[in-house]
């Protein structure tokens, strides 16, 4: 039986063209993206005012300023990256250190699916420096060929991305990425682009700051595309801010909504979430409390709850 709590909550996306390509913030409260309601009973709201507003949605206690049950903004952002061209090598900080520099903002720890690419597609994914001072040598000479590592990805790989670890999307990619809801990003090199006349600018001192050294190893980020069981939740990642899984629908299949709110992303196909059509690019929210999730058709789906499951 259902709980009060029975609505999906559907979202227009903030659509963002850059020098490389676009974003489209699919499922975001951060004040840069705030995403609003489509259709129902709360059509019009953004997102941020509804978990202000509507606590109940996202689980007892949750917008109330109860941070032992749930962080006091809503803690997730998701975005459809499709890159163009290279973007800049970049790296994130840590909650730690973005709440000290930062005006107390989040730090940002992310994970990308990858949707589609060209055929010898690659990312940056780690660097060459064995220590600090090395880093700090090779950033000052601008020896960003020999820093950066780069690594060949496919469709459906699965990256895992936390802070300190120097990155970069490039051209010919087109990626679902799920983050904290934090737009800090401290630039490294941007090949010399221009932005309103203007060179964007770079933060070495924040990233020297951040960058782990010496880099983890790539395939410790990376899970190969597989095929994976239909109609069976696979969990690709748990860490501290989300919970990620990839579900594969074949005619029917019912999960049950136990967590405070679940994001689900529709990656391919089309079918039908209770008497709901749905199809590839759609972005919902299942609140809390919602019970059974009748899923049918032919779909692959990503999910994604905050924290640890």
């Amino acid at each position: 039986m259902l709980q009060p709590n029975c609505e999906i909550l559907f979202f227009d996306p903030e659509i963002k063209e850059l020098v490389w390509g676009n974003e489209d913030w699919t499922i975001s409260a951060h004040a840069h993206g705030d995403v609003k309601v489509k259709g129902g009973s709360y059509s019009g709201m953004s997102l941020s005012r509804l978990w202000t507003k509507h606590p109940e949605l996202f689980g007892e206690g949750v917008g109330q300023g109860d941070t032992s049950l749930a962080p006091p903004s809503f803690p997730l952002l998701v975005k459809i990256i499709t890159t163009i061209d290279d973007l800049s090598i970049q790296v994130h900080p840590d909650d730690q250190y973005a709440a000290r520099h930062e005006n107390g903002s989040l730090g940002k720890t992310e994970c990308w699916y990858i949707l589609d690419c060209d055929a010898d597609a690659h990312l940056v994914l780690g660097h060459n420096a064995k220590d600090q001072n090395e880093l700090r040598e090779m950033m000052e000479s601008n020896r960003f060929t020999e820093l950066i590592r780069e690594v060949p990805i496919g469709k459906g790989d699965f990256i895992q991305m936390n802070p300190g670890t120097v990155h970069a999307i490039k051209g010919g990619i087109r990626l679902l990425e799920i983050q904290q809801s934090s737009d800090i990003t401290y630039r490294l090199y941007d090949y010399g682009r221009v932005a309103c006349g203007k060179p964007r600018p770079l933060h070495l001192q924040q990233a020297l700051d951040v960058i782990k050294c010496p880099a983890p190893h790539a395939s410790d980020s990376i899970i190969a595309a597989c095929k994976r069981p239909v109609n069976q939740l696979c969990k690709l990642i748990a860490c501290a801010y989300y919970t990620v899984w990839e579900l594969a629908v074949a005619g029917k299949i019912t999960i049950n909504q136990e967590y405070p709110f679940l994001i689900i992303c529709v990656i391919a196909g089309e079918g039908v979430i209770q008497d709901k059509q749905i199809s590839e690019g759609d972005h919902f929210i299942v609140p809390c409390g919602f019970g059974e999730i009748h899923l049918r058709g032919e779909m692959r789906l990503i999910l994604a709850a905050a924290g640890s499951h």
